[in-house]
């Protein structure tokens, strides 16, 4: 049976090159080529095709993926351009395989991000209609009022992204800090959301992304565990069920 075509940035997902959102900048900004040809985004190639990135041969030579934890400090930048960036999050770490962020956290915050070579997972923990959870810890410049945590938690409209952010879940900690719970990740949010507010942010840190917590000291790395591979595979199949991160894992 002929093996079906496939986009070219599903391939280039699926071989842990890069993320599709990756994949769609480099072709494109012309980088990427299917027999030599720079192709039109949403080209399909067949198995036989020869698929380079800025002129070296993709293959698909895996046999494991890496699913990292990363405790991100103030200042390095979410980004897999190491020649635009030098504050990077891919030259911090340096890892001994390609990976890249499944998400962002902005420049001036920290906390947890996961990292990996998967790019079908990350495509489909991104998708805002999932619903995952990601949590904050945050402080504000003023003292924290009950109306702004009833604002926060119902919903406010950012003018500069026309966007309503999401019902979200809101607690007071202290005089000026507060946790937050998303379920979307729209550029900038929180400080936005804040800003609205009349508030400004002092400290941003992220705590956990679904069932993944933060526990490890900042600038550093380890690997998820079984229990929440697991964990995460259920919560990832709860909306796409055809995903199961050890079927690749060994």
């Amino acid at each position: 049976m002929t093996e079906p075509l496939k986009r070219i940035n599903k391939y280039l997902s699926e071989v842990g090159y890069c993320s599709r959102r990756e994949a769609d900048k480099l072709i494109e900004a012309g980088r990427v080529t299917i027999n030599g040809v720079v192709p039109e985004m949403g080209t399909k190639i067949a198995p036989t095709d020869i698929v380079a990135v800025d002129g070296k041969t993709v293959t698909n030579t895996k046999e494991s993926f890496v699913y990292l934890a990363f405790n991100k400090p103030v200042g390095i930048v979410c980004t897999t351009d190491t020649s635009v960036e030098k504050d990077n999050i891919i030259d911090f770490i340096n890892y001994p395989k390609r990976i890249f962020p499944m998400g962002r956290l902005d420049k001036p915050s920290e906390g947890l991000i996961l990292l990996t070579d998967d790019g079908d997972i990350v495509n489909k923990i991104l998708r805002a209609s999932n619903n995952h959870e990601k949590e904050y810890i945050v402080t504000v410049d003023k003292p924290i009022s009950q109306t702004f945590v009833n604002r926060m938690s119902g919903g406010i409209y950012l003018e500069e992204l026309k966007q309503t952010t999401k019902k979200c879940k809101v607690e007071k900690l202290s005089t000026y800090k507060f946790k937050i719970i998303l379920t979307q990740g729209l550029n900038r949010q929180i400080r936005r959301m804040c800003s609205y507010l009349n508030y400004e942010v002092q400290t941003l840190k992220r705590v956990r992304i679904m069932n993944i917590k933060l526990d490890i000291p900042i600038g550093k790395y380890r690997e998820l565990t079984s229990d929440e591979f697991k964990t995460l595979s259920n919560l990832i199949s709860s909306s796409h069920k055809e995903f199961n991160p050890f079927t690749k894992r060994r």
